[in-house]
């Protein structure tokens, strides 16, 4: 079936066209918010010769290659012991592709993987972000001459819908007519206890932009690769935690623009440990096995979550605060050989620490101690759940 992408208007959702490109990176240097923001990211900066190598950027590939790619690895370089990437086997360089994986950081899970894809030669994917995240107009900037496309939230429902069609279409246009490939998370937010499941509604929004009769077709179109990414360190498990109890001790606490503000700050600028990104394998020759098990459209898309959720689960890398994290969560010694007796004195260090940052008036450190250790331990439990 063609699709007719004439009748959408995808202007205040898509990346910047080249023709936007110097008006945007002129309101960029005029912006104090973002000069305040890099030199506090980098306070070495040369202000002026920084804007001087903005403003040589004609083309958004000049940008995204150049600029937003050394400030990434100079991030990497400051908060993590190593960034890597496994898998590009898997991919193929000529297939643009859906990559969906579950989500550690606000912002260096899509950073940190185009850098990678970069260094291996497998092209920049266009980036999902939610809008929820643009609290300042030059975020918005930034991100959509990074390539970024817009993720509306937080709307009526008529209107939600009329958006999440609009947002699938401009997904398939990007990877049939574009050519380019997507990155987009596997549920909306950050899955805070690290029990990362797709969202069954990630998957009905994709397939919205197609034939929806056909749901296996249309996610089959969009070349759907999962990935795992693995931190060895999350700098936000504190500020995770305090919103647990924060949410338990007041269902309707709902996080503040300050709140996103600080989590993407501490993201940015805080120890990360050892960074990896794994490639997993496409799911489409595991989706033309469901083709005839006649299965209503929940249930396959339930059934296509847990193929994309099991194929992360598989891929993730481990630590020794994984597996001491679990056995202390679990009270077991079913993974004592993974680690030695510094690696379990070191996490626990780390994690009274990391508890003995978060700032509630009744602080429950039994709930929050046990909060963190799920984050690190989820990843694992899930692993060797689903073990083939």
């Amino acid at each position: 079936m063609s699709i007719d992408y004439s009748k959408y208007n995808f202007d205040d959702i898509r990346p910047l066209n080249d023709d936007e490109v110097q008006g945007a990176i002129e309101e960029l240097v005029a912006s104090e918010g973002l000069k305040n923001a890099i030199k506090y990211i980098m306070p070495n900066l040369n202000w002026e010769e920084f804007t001087g190598k903005m403003r040589q950027c004609k083309t958004k590939e000049q940008f995204k290659t150049t600029l937003a790619y050394q400030m990434v690895i100079q991030i990497a370089k400051n908060t993590t012991f190593s960034l890597t990437i496994s898998g590009r086997s898997r991919v193929s360089r000529d297939i643009p592709s859906t990559f969906i994986s579950n989500h550690r950081d606000i912002v260096l899970d899509a950073a940190f993987l185009n850098a990678l894809l970069m260094d291996i030669g497998q092209g920049m994917t266009q980036i999902a972000i939610g809008d929820n995240l643009l609290i300042h107009p030059w975020i918005e900037l930034v991100v959509r001459l990074s390539n970024s496309f817009i993720v509306r939230r937080n709307m009526p429902v008529h209107k939600l819908l009329k958006e999440s069609l609009k947002l699938s279409s401009y997904i398939r246009y990007t990877i049939s007519e574009l050519k380019e490939s997507v990155w987009i998370a596997q549920r909306e937010g950050r899955s805070k206890d690290s029990n990362d499941q797709t969202q069954t509604a990630l998957l009905k929004m994709l397939n919205m932009g197609g034939d929806r009769d056909n749901v296996l077709k249309n996610l089959m179109d969009l070349h759907i690769v999962p990935i795992a990414i693995s931190y060895e360190y999350d700098p936000c498990d504190y500020l995770k935690a305090k919103e647990f109890q924060q949410k338990r001790d007041n269902p309707g606490f709902l996080k503040s623009t300050r709140d996103d503000l600080l989590n993407m700050e501490t993201g940015l600028l805080n120890n990360k440990g050892r960074v990896h990104f794994t490639l997993g394998s496409p799911i489409n020759e595991k989706l033309k096995k469901l083709e005839n098990k006649n299965l209503d459209k929940n249930t396959l898309t339930t059934e296509i979550a847990g193929i994309i959720d099991k194929e992360i689960y598989k891929h993730y890398r481990f630590y020794p605060c994984n597996y001491v994290a679990y056995d202390l969560l679990y009270h077991s010694i079913y993974f004592r050989t993974n680690y030695d007796l510094r690696d379990k004195i070191m996490f626990e260090n780390y994690l009274q620490n990391q508890i003995d940052k978060i700032d509630l008036p009744d602080k429950d450190e039994v709930f929050l101690r046990t909060k963190i250790l799920e984050m690190y331990s989820n990843p694992l439990k899930n692993h060797i759940e689903n073990l083939e």
